[in-house]
């Protein structure tokens, strides 16, 4: 059928913020919908609140909004642009149930306003927990014994009908598996059924008898309107049953399932879509297998482009996403051409010929007293993506990508495990390490029956590890490197032993292991990846390398490598991309890497692009010319240089991962090999950087300068750090050197304080020593993005002011562009030293500089200098749509030796309309965890807010990170004493805006004297009801705490956690609570408009 002609205009809906169970992977599939769509001839309108996303680049849509995803936003939206249809498929769980709201309330309908790619019916066959099972009950589908319940009355019914420990708990219309879990008693029980019943939209949960231990599979399944079906992929876990599919590591295609056992999940599958309904796109179905007996059930389907679609793309290279649109508007598998082939229709299922893994990372180092081990409940942050012709190889290709300290598979990193009890608790646990652990327990002899019998992971993959193991036992450990035939060392390279793990185990270094490797003549080949098994030829460059033997055809050696013309005279430019998303490196960097590769393009060069993550658009095969789907390591990316050649390397855009390789590939550019490749580094130099980063060089340059910076210090050892301590004072900033995100950063209040850290922090950083910092108490953080050029140009892209103060993460902190409090002569020492230190490091590219402001005791603001990072920052996406410029772009001209002049970029633009960015923190996700902001950074994403004022922009902010400011009701309030001072004039706001006040002894008597009336509430230690009884039941509307100590840190962490949990708006600090107060009064006198980046910009 041809493409629908009744439509002229679509809207789209993105997934809103990074967060843990809906990341990066949709702005991947939202970006490919949008092209495509756009392409048809459609007019598109997105609207989606990140502004780090690539979906949200002017260019991607005809209008762009970012905007807060709420049904009465997207409904003004819809008012004022009059779309004949809404794509909800791309946005993940968020834009579903937005779809849902509006379709239920009859909005959609009074509009005119078409559901395309899957319709409300199918959305609530699929999501509804009680439909869904009796779909599945009316075609004969195997379900798990389970019941519904709205209630906890409800679920104790449920719990006794099944009878039986342990349950899982699932509530409907969630992402990530918020909200459940698993229970093994009848307290969590219920703690799990009012927390799922609270987070499902519709108060609905699905309580399911335990499957643990059974295997899971995942198909990824795609359906045309006359009802062509094909299946895109399937996907094995190797965690059993009761891990979370996204936080298991998982192999795609299936390994351990016979052909017939994978034609009957297939013909499920087909029944299953059939049944549900979704005839214009792709959908994920769950299944889990008992290893025992073979009976299959279906756990659940996604009727959407999901998490697993991203990674499914990526493994066989057809476009999910891109199809899944098409299909929406009339398409049928049979008239799409596969874009890899330029031959095959996409009715042609993909065939692979080799083993995808995918391996999850994990932060909980960053949320002290949430439990690590892994449940239904998903908790990683990122992943990693490895290719490789065995399932050794790509397993450990994988495990080196994640980018956590290890080479392969290695177990250096995990605790001392003292004993066999000890031995198989920690392998019937399901944890981030147990995958490391299984080697531990090979080394201490254990067979690989008693391995698959506590983990219940299937003893093909054990096999499969223990022949790594053994490998390494007995031909690489303690052995003489020059000893290894060149059989064994292409032996060790086909089982994805990398140059650093083979350099370890014989005694030598990466050098000496790469030299003898290349003097056997052992280099990897480039496979491609196809769809199809190399049966048709494929037009596109998307490789990845593996380690075959050569062969002999009519006297001559050849391989069997399958690299595109290496005639081509085009002068390539490499892109280093981020590896995994972590806390403090996520799609931003992505963001800035794409830029990349789009402008370089435009400038006439063939782009490489080198990245491990599946989720994201750099990794996307029509993002550059050539795409390597390898490990951004040393061993990894000197391969592809050597065998690319490419004239210029960007290392500057993928945040701390290329950085690392920054100084060693200058190195290896610098002798005999490198100078061959005739390639270098472009942009500000590895040396620059290098300094930037060093404490005591970047002091010198500071006092050179005549530039400010705290006191400060550095310390390689204890006594070294407590004399440091003596001579700056408490409070102090300490972290490590090197780190991104604040790892480990923390303030400290006492010498026994800064012991305790000191024992911590070591273990993060061990090569490089620690810092200690003066803490700048009450001061304002400035963050500085800015341009420079290679003949010493520099211009402020953007000058932001952070709303929470110094010493919380700039990460984590909202922010304002343009500043809203800062005075002229303040502005203007900070573009001045930002100049001379872009000048002195000899900045190409970009550079980004933190600054604190302090007023002395006179009233004098003095500015100080905290940190310059000559590379791009996390803030130029937001910079970019805020100022209407694409910096990152800029930048990469300027790399190629443009000047700012050539490209019309010679002064700081102000922004028109004030733009505020916002954090998205994860603490639900992590129970025990307190949600204080500190130095140390923790949140997973950001929205943006734009606004004629800050107030609005602020609110919109906040309402986009699920949080929102209350119009009215009860505010609770409780400060330290250093920030009393400021609580008469938020105190007498709130009064002023009709909110009623209570608070806890020591407040309430301070704000009594004063003449501001308060209530007085209890502590939880003081009796009941008190002031958590009060949050959790619904009396309080907003909280401002501000604990400093560590004793109120301690006894406030309950009311912070209850107000999380109840979704109170809470503000720990007093420029925040000053920020949100802003915001009520202007929506007390404003409506909330909605801007399009185009409209803002006159694009």
């Amino acid at each position: 059928m041809p493409q629908r002609g009744d439509l002229k205009k679509i809207l789209i809906l993105g997934s809103g913020p990074i967060v843990i169970g809906q990341a990066c992977e949709f702005d991947y599939s939202g970006t490919q919908a949008c092209k495509a769509l756009k392409k048809a001839g459609y007019e598109i309108i997105l609207v989606n609140s990140n502004p780090a996303s690539i979906m949200t680049d002017p260019e991607i849509a005809d209008k762009t909004y970012i905007e807060p995803l709420t049904p009465e936003i997207v409904s003004k939206i819809i008012l004022k642009e009059k779309p004949n249809a809404i794509l909800p498929t791309m946005g993940g769980q968020t834009a579903l149930n937005l779809a849902v709201a509006l379709a239920e309330n009859d909005f959609l309908k009074d509009n005119n306003v078409e559901l395309i790619g899957a319709d409300l019916q199918a959305i609530r066959k699929a999501e509804d927990r009680k439909l869904f099972k009796e779909s599945m009950e009316k075609i004969n589908v195997n379900v798990c014994p389970s019941g519904i319940a709205s209630n906890l009355e409800e679920a104790e019914k449920v719990q006794k009908l099944i009878n039986s420990y342990p349950l899982i708990i699932r509530p409907a219309f969630t992402l990530g598996g918020g909200g459940g879990g698993i229970a093994y008693n009848l307290e969590e029980f219920k703690n799990f059924c009012l927390t799922g019943l609270d987070e499902s939209p519709t108060n609905q949960i699905l309580i399911e008898k335990s499957l643990i231990g059974w295997k899971e599979f995942e198909l990824e399944v795609m359906r045309d309107n006359i009802d062509n079906v094909v299946i895109i992929c399937s996907i094995e876990n190797i965690d059993p049953m009761g891990v979370h599919t996204g936080d298991s590591i998982t192999v795609a295609p299936a390994q351990t399932l016979t052909d017939k056992e994978y034609q009957r999940l297939r013909d499920l599958s087909l029944k299953i879509i059939r049944e549900i309904g979704v005839e214009t796109g792709g959908s994920n179905i769950q299944f889990a297998i008992n290893p025992v007996n073979g009976e299959v059930v279906v756990i659940e389907m996604n009727p959407r482009v999901s998490r697993s679609s991203a990674l499914a793309s990526k493994a066989t290279g057809f476009p999910i996403a891109k199809i899944a649109a098409l299909l929406s508007i009339g398409y049928t598998l049979d008239e799409i051409l596969n874009d890899i082939t330029k031959k095959t229709p996409a009715c042609f299922e993909p065939t692979i010929d080799y083993v995808v893994t995918k391996i999850p990372r994990f932060a909980f180092e960053k949320f002290n007293g949430s439990s690590a081990v892994l449940s239904t409940s998903m908790k990683s942050v990122g992943e990693s993506m490895a290719i490789g012709r065995s399932f050794e190889e790509s397993f450990q290709k994988a495990i080196r990508s994640l980018e956590i300290g290890i080479s392969g598979w290695d177990y250096e990193s995990i605790i001392d495990i003292p004993n066999e009890n000890d031995l198989t608790n920690y392998l019937r646990t399901p944890t981030a390490e147990r995958i490391l652990i299984i080697k531990k327990a090979m080394e201490l002899g254990k067979d690989n029956n008693y391995i698959n019998q506590t983990t219940c992971i299937d003893l093909w993959f054990i096999e499969k590890l223990r022949n790594i193991y053994t490998f390494e036992v007995n031909v690489l450990k303690n052995k003489n490197l020059f000893s290894l035939d060149r059989d064994m060392l292409l032996l060790s390279k086909q089982l994805g032993f990398s140059d650093v793990q083979i350099a370890k185990l014989t005694n030598t270094n990466f050098s000496e292991v790469r030299a003898y490797r290349k003097q056997l003549n052992i280099m990897p080949l480039y496979k491609t990846v196809d769809t199809c098994s190399a049966e048709f030829s494929s037009n596109t460059p998307y490789h990845y390398s593996t380690y075959e033997e050569s062969f002999l055809i009519d006297d001559q050696i050849e391989n069997d490598n399958e690299l595109f013309d290496k005639k081509d005279t085009k002068k390539k430019i490499m892109i280093l991309g981020g590896g995994p998303n972590r806390i403090g490196q996520g799609i931003e960097f992505d963001y800035c890497c794409c830029h990349a590769s789009y402008q370089s393009s435009n400038s006439g060069f063939k782009t490489i692009m080198v990245n491990s993550n599946p989720e994201t658009v750099s990794t996307d095969y029509d993002t550059s010319d050539i795409l390597y789907f390898e490990p951004v390591t040393l061993e990894d990316v000197l391969n592809i240089i050597e065998s690319e050649k490419p004239y210029g390397i960007i290392v500057q855009f993928g945040g701390q991962t290329p950085l690392k390789l920054a100084l060693p590939l200058l190195n290896w550019l610098n002798t005999d090999d490198g100078v061959k490749s005739g390639s270098k580094i472009l942009g500000t130099s590895p040396i620059s950087i290098d300094i930037a980063e060093d404490r005591e060089n970047f002091t010198k340059i500071l006092n050179k300068l005549e530039i400010r910076q705290p006191l400060n210090g550095l310390a390689r050892n204890q006594s070294e750090a407590i004399e440091v301590s003596k001579r700056i004072g408490f409070p102090l900033v300490v972290r490590p050197s090197y780190v991104l995100g604040g790892r480990a950063m923390e303030i400290v209040q006492s010498e026994n304080d800064l012991l305790r850290y000191i024992n911590e922090a070591v273990k993060v950083s061990p090569d490089h020593p620690i810092l200690l910092d003066q803490y700048l108490s009450n001061s304002i953080e400035i963050d500085v993005d800015a341009l420079c050029d290679k003949s010493g140009n520099v211009v402020i892209a953007g000058l932001m002011e952070h709303v929470e103060p110094a010493g919380i993460h700039s990460g984590d902190s909202a922010c304002c562009l343009p500043s809203i409090s800062l005075s002229e002569e303040t502005l203007k020492t900070v573009k001045n030293w930002t100049k001379s230190i872009a000048q002195e490091l000899k900045v190409v590219g970009l550079i980004n500089l933190q600054f604190a402001v302090k007023k002395s005791k006179e009233g004098k603001s003095n500015v100080y200098i905290l940190e310059a990072n000559p590379r791009a920052s996390r803030t130029v996406p937001f910079v970019s749509k805020a100022i209407g410029k694409p910096i990152a772009k800029i930048a990469t001209e300027l790399m190629n030796d443009k000047l700012l002049k050539d490209l019309n970029f010679t002064k700081e633009l102000k922004p028109t309309i004030q733009a505020v960015k916002e954090a998205v923190l994860p603490f639900k996700k992590f129970p025990g965890s307190d949600t204080l902001l500190g130095p140390e950074m923790r949140s997973t994403g950001e929205v943006m807010g734009l606004a004629k004022d800050f107030g609005i922009a602020y609110a919109k902010s906040e309402l986009a990170a699920g949080n929102g400011v209350p119009s009215e009701g009860v505010a609770f309030l409780s400060t330290n004493d250093l920030d009393k001072e400021y609580l008469f004039e938020i105190a007498n706001d709130l009064k002023t805006l009709g909110f009623k006040l209570i608070a806890t002894e020591g407040t309430s008597k301070y704000l009594t004297n004063l003449g501001i009336s308060v209530e007085r509430v209890l502590k939880v230690h003081e009796g009941r009801p008190n002031i958590e009884d009060m949050i959790r039941s619904g009396l309080v509307q907003l909280v401002i705490n501000t604990p400093v100590d560590s004793q109120a840190l301690y006894d406030d962490a309950y009311l912070r956690r209850a107000s999380l949990e109840y979704n109170v708006p809470t503000f720990t600090t007093i420029p925040g609570a000053k920020a949100a107060i802003k915001a009520i009064k202007s929506l007390r006198i404003n409506t909330i408009d909605t801007l399009s980046l185009q409209e803002i910009h006159n694009y």
